[in-house]
C-alpha cells in the first residue's frame, strides 16, 4: 500500500510538472517581437552584478520583468537603440551596482558610442555611490532627488584576514606557492597585508583612482585636479553635489521626465531593457552577412563533469567550455571568434585542458581574446594562444603563478574530541591529510611540482607573447596587474572593450571594416527547463556559498590540488 501511494504521488508530481513545462513552452512560442512606439525612451536600470553569461529566461508571470542584464546585452541594446528611429533617448538609472570596474568602463564606452547618434542620455540617481556616479557621469545631464545623498568619496580596498579566528579554533593552513606575489592563503596565515600585497594593492588603487578621476573629468568637463578636489569634499548632500557640479539639477523623477519631454519635443513612451532586448538587430538594419561568435568564459576554472554544457553559473568548466569551443570550431558559418574571459583562475588541469582547446580553435578560426573584470592566473593562462588580447584599463590581468593549499584541522578536532588514526604506505601518502601538517619530504615534493608548473606557465606566456622566458619571468611572480599596466608591459595588446575586439577579429577574418556583422553568443540564454533539468544540488550549494564570500574562486578551492588562481580577491569601493 505504501509503495502504491508513493508511486501515485510521484506520478501526480510528474504530471503537474509536465503541465507547467508545457504551459511555459506554449507561452514562449506565443511571444512575439514587442511593438515599440515612436518617441520611445529606453530605460536602462542597472543594479547588482552585470554578468557575462546570459541568465535563465523565465516567463513574465514567473518574475522575469527584471531579468539580470548582461554586458553583451547592454552593449547590443544601446547599439540597436542608436540606430532605431523610434528610440529618441536613453535614461540611465544605476542603483546598487556591484559590477567590477572593467565592466563599468564598458558601460561608459557604450554610452559614449550611443551619444554619437545625437540622441540625449539622461541619468537619474538615487543614493549613488562611486560606481553609480562613474557610469552616470557619461550622461548629457545628471539628475538627483532633492534629498538624495551622493556617496562619492574616493576609493578604498579592504582585505579580510582570518588567522586569529583560525587560531582560536585550532585550524592552520599549509600553503606552498611559486612567485613572491602569489600570496595565496594570506587571509588564513596572516592578520595584515604582506609587503608584496601592499605594493600591488597600492599600485592597483592608484591606477583605478586615476582612471576614475579621468572618467568623471571627461564626462563633466573638469580637469583631473578639479575632480580630485571635489572628491576630497565628499560625501555630499544633494545641494552640495549640485554646488560642486557633480549633478545638473535636483529634481523628482517625474520632473526629470518632464524636462526630457521638452528635449525630445514629444511625450516619451518608456521602454524597459527586458522588452527592448527582444528587438532583433535585423529589424533596425544592423544585421550582417558575416557571423562572429562571442564565447563567454566566466567564473573560476574547474574540470566539471562530462554533462556540462558551458552555461552553468558560478564556474567555468573545462568540459562545458571546450564543448562550446569545439562547436564553434566546426561551424562553417562562423568567420571569426571573440573569446570573452572573466575568471580569476582555478584548477591547473582544467586550465590546461581549456588552453589546449583554445589553441586548436585558433588554428581553425581567427580569434581575439576580450578580457572583462578579471583574466588572471588560469584565466590568463587559457588565453595564451598567440592571438591578440584586448583588456580594459581596470581588468585584473596576469597573476602568473601556481599555488597549493590545504587546511590542518588537528587542533579543531582536538577541541571537538575527534581523533584520527591512519595506516600509510608510501613516503608521501599523507600529503593531503587534514589531520597532519606537511612533512619536510611532502613539502619538498609539492614545491618541485609547483615550480615545474610555474615554469610551464611562464614558458607558455613567453611563447604566446613572442618574448623570451627571461623577459616574462620578472612580470610573473604571481603579480596581479591592471589592464593598463599589462599593456605597457606587453602582457596584452590593446586597451578597449567589445567594439575593439570585434574590430580586430573582423580585420583578422578579412571582413571589410565598414561591413556589419551578426554576433552569435555562446552559451545562449537558458530556459526554465534547462534550470530544472541541469541545476545540481552541488551547484546550488556552491552558488550560495560564493554569494556570501563574494567572487573568491570557491569552486576551485573546494577541489584542492595545484591551482592557478589569483592570490587574493578584493573589491575596490
Amino acid at each position: 500500500m505504501v509503495k502504491f501511494l508513493i508511486g501515485l504521488a510521484t506520478g501526480v508530481a510528474l504530471v503537474f510538472l509536465s503541465v507547467i513545462l508545457l504551459i511555459v513552452v506554449a507561452l514562449r512560442f506565443r511571444e512575439s517581437a514587442p511593438v515599440i512606439a515612436s518617441n520611445s525612451v529606453l530605460v536602462l536600470r542597472l543594479s547588482g552584478e552585470l554578468p557575462e553569461k546570459p541568465p535563465v529566461e523565465l516567463p513574465s508571470f514567473m518574475g522575469d520583468d527584471h531579468a539580470p542584464l548582461t554586458v553583451i546585452g547592454v552593449w547590443s541594446a544601446l547599439e540597436k537603440a542608436a540606430a532605431d528611429g523610434r528610440i529618441k533617448a536613453v535614461v540611465l538609472q544605476p542603483e546598487g551596482l556591484s559590477a567590477g570596474w572593467a565592466k563599468l568602463e564598458e558601460l561608459r564606452l557604450d554610452i559614449d558610442k550611443f551619444k554619437k547618434s545625437g540622441k540625449p542620455v539622461f541619468a537619474y540617481l538615487r543614493q549613488p555611490g562611486t560606481r553609480e556616479y562613474y557610469v552616470a557621469s557619461g550622461a548629457d545631464r545628471i539628475y538627483l532627488g532633492p534629498s538624495e545623498p551622493v556617496m562619492v568619496k574616493g576609493l578604498r580596498a579592504e582585505m579580510m584576514y582570518f588567522k586569529k579566528t583560525l587560531d582560536k579554533i585550532g585550524v592552520s593552513m599549509e600553503i606552498e606557492h611559486a612567485g613572491k606575489y602569489k600570496d595565496f592563503g594570506d587571509m588564513f596565515t596572516r592578520s595584515d597585508m604582506s609587503p608584496e600585497t601592499r605594493e600591488v594593492m597600492t599600485s592597483v588603487v592608484d591606477e583605478l583612482y586615476a582612471n576614475l578621476v579621468a572618467g568623471i573629468g571627461a564626462g563633466r568637463g573638469k580637469s583631473p585636479d578639479e575632480v580630485r578636489a571635489i572628491i576630497d569634499q565628499g560625501p555630499f548632500t544633494a545641494p552640495q553635489a549640485l554646488q560642486a557640479g557633480l549633478v545638473d539639477a535636483l529634481r523628482f523623477e517625474d520632473q526629470m521626465w518632464g524636462e526630457l519631454k521638452e528635449r525630445i519635443k514629444a511625450e516619451p513612451s518608456r521602454v524597459s531593457m527586458d522588452k527592448y532586448s527582444r528587438i532583433t538587430a535585423e529589424s533596425v538594419g544592423l544585421a550582417g552577412k558575416s557571423h562572429i561568435a562571442v564565447i563567454v568564459g566566466e567564473g573560476d576554472i574547474v574540470r566539471g563533469n562530462p554533462g556540462d554544457d558551458g552555461a552553468g553559473e558560478g564556474s567555468l568548466t573545462s568540459y562545458g567550455f571546450n564543448k562550446l569551443l569545439r562547436g564553434v570550431e566546426n561551424d562553417s558559418l562562423v568567420k571569426g571568434v571573440v573569446v570573452r574571459i572573466d575568471s580569476p583562475g582555478g584548477e591547473v588541469t582544467a586550465s590546461d585542458e581549456i588552453w589546449r582547446q583554445m589553441n586548436l580553435l585558433s588554428k581553425k578560426k581567427p580569434v581575439v581574446v576580450s578580457m572583462s573584470d578579471a583574466a588572471a592566473s588560469g584565466g590568463y593562462f587559457m588565453a595564451m594562444t598567440g592571438d591578440a588580447i584586448v583588456a580594459y584599463p581596470a581588468t585584473l590581468t596576469g597573476s602568473i603563478g601556481v599555488v597549493f593549499g590545504k587546511p590542518n584541522l588537528h587542533g579543531l578536532y582536538d577541541k571537538l574530541g575527534i581523533t584520527k588514526d591512519a595506516i600509510e604506505r608510501g613516503k608521501n601518502a599523507g600529503i593531503d591529510s587534514d589531520y597532519t601538517p606537511l612533512s619536510p619530504s611532502e613539502r619538498t615534493q609539492l614545491k618541485e611540482g609547483i615550480d615545474e608548473s610555474y615554469r610551464d606557465f611562464v614558458t607558455k606566456v613567453a611563447d604566446a607573447r613572442h618574448r623570451k622566458f627571461e623577459e616574462i619571468e620578472p612580470l610573473a611572480q604571481g603579480r596581479v596587474w591592471l589592464g593598463s599596466q599589462a599593456k605597457s608591459r606587453g602582457l596584452v595588446d590593446e586597451i578597449g572593450g567589445l567594439d575593439k575586439a570585434i574590430e580586430m577579429v573582423k580585420q583578422k577574418a578579412k571582413i571589410p571594416a565598414g561591413e556589419r556583422v551578426s554576433l552569435m553568443i555562446y552559451p545562449g540564454r537558458r530556459s526554465l527547463l534547462d534550470l530544472i533539468m541541469k541545476k545540481s544540488q552541488e551547484d546550488m550549494l556552491e552558488a550560495k556559498i560564493a554569494a556570501v564570500l563574494g567572487r573568491m574562486p570557491f569552486h576551485a578551492w573546494m577541489r584542492g590540488g595545484y591551482l592557478r588562481t589569483m592570490p587574493y580577491w578584493f573589491e575596490v569601493r
